[in-house]
């Protein structure tokens, strides 16, 4: 896919791999939509970026989590642009959750990250379905996590609704195709503030744990994660897969002496 003067919507998009993305994408020549929910001042300054790139940014405020609100983002993007060809559906949330503590997990944890993390991604999809499928065909990429491969992260529920989000990458790539492809990606421990917020003074030894169990001994930085995103946004002839971002962190540890 050729990118220049495409039009990319990007969700979660004022800051780590959100704003990683946008900038990446405009800098390959797409206009992009920046969604935010809160940060507004946040999503000013990635704009700033992308239009430093030579192309064109605009702010769509919104909760994805609401139905009405996914379809406004789209319709603010068609109005500004004309077009929609491809839909980054990046906002995700959680709760810091030790494993153990079962008692801890209230229906609003549940609640709050479904919304986000599995029926945000849902709506804005069916939102912009029609859009994709015009000229040329579109293409939606969503932000998945390991977690929901190996079943560990920041909380079961985000757990559970990463692994939903990658079954629902399989039901959307064999709805929408051939017209509109659908892919995943998957991250491991990324760098940046949201695990240091997470974590606590727990991140630096977390960080250097999770460096030393991977294959290319490093996590990944949002940088890393965006070019993922953008390595399927062009993988032409891909639909319904998941593309991990680990650093080799689910392969496990660089082999050093041959098994006997």
């Amino acid at each position: 896919m050729i990118l220049q003067n495409k039009i990319a919507l990007i969700t979660g998009a004022s800051r780590g791999v959100g704003a990683a993305t946008a900038i990446q994408l405009a800098k390959s020549g797409c206009k992009v939509a920046i969604n935010y929910n809160q940060s507004k001042a946040r999503a000013e300054q990635v704009a700033s970026r992308c239009r430093d790139s030579g192309t064109e940014a605009i702010l769509l405020q919104g909760d994805v989590a609401d139905d009405a609100t996914c379809r406004s983002i789209v319709e603010q993007t068609l109005s500004a642009f004309g077009r929609l060809d491809i839909l980054i559906n990046n906002a995700g949330t959680t709760r810091f959750i030790d494993f153990p503590e079962l008692e801890e997990v209230q229906d609003e944890d549940w609640d709050r990250i479904f919304a986000v993390n599995l029926k945000g991604p849902f709506q804005m999809s069916r939102a912009a379905r029609q859009a994709l499928s015009k000229g040329d065909g579109g293409v939606i990429v969503n932000t998945a996590s390991i977690a929901g491969m190996v079943g560990a992260g920041s909380s079961i529920p985000y757990c559970a609704s990463k692994a939903a989000l990658i079954n629902l990458t399989l039901s959307l790539s064999r709805t929408l195709g051939p017209e509109i492809r659908v892919n995943a990606i998957a991250p491991g421990f990324i760098e940046g503030e949201w695990l240091q917020n997470g974590l606590g003074d727990a991140y630096e030894q977390i960080k250097a744990a999770k460096t030393a169990g991977t294959v290319l001994g490093k996590v990944s930085t949002p940088e890393d994660v965006a070019s993922g995103i953008l390595a399927m946004v062009l993988a032409t002839n891909t639909t319904g897969h998941t593309l991990v971002i680990d650093g080799g962190d689910t392969v496990g540890p660089k082999i050093t002496k041959g098994l006997k």
